[in-house]
């Protein structure tokens, strides 16, 4: 008699069977996600080095745009990583 979890994971490989990557396609997602990392590291200190200089001056508001920027940033940057990512996971191997 199978568990449950047996069952629901018989379920989605119907659904949905596992993609296998090759070397090559592990290495470039592994590349993508350093290279993104670095880029959302690199925005991220810029603008948390702008926020300490608004809030040096006691401008809020700008400290509250620069918070809003930089999440928007952050954001971006994921998504352009996710679809560059896709891109690499549905090239022919």
């Amino acid at each position: 008699m199978k568990s449950a979890y047996e069952l629901a994971m018989e379920r989605l490989g119907k659904q949905a069977p596992t993609v296998k990557l090759t070397p090559e396609q592990k290495k470039d997602l592994a590349e993508l996600d350093s290279i993104y990392a670095a880029k959302i590291a690199e925005r991220e200190l810029f603008l948390k080095e702008q926020i300490y200089k608004a809030t040096s001056a006691g401008e809020f508001e700008a400290i509250e745009q620069l918070e809003k920027q930089m999440v928007s940033e952050r954001k971006a940057l994921n998504a352009e990583m996710e679809e560059k990512k896709e891109k690499v996971r549905n090239r022919a191997a």
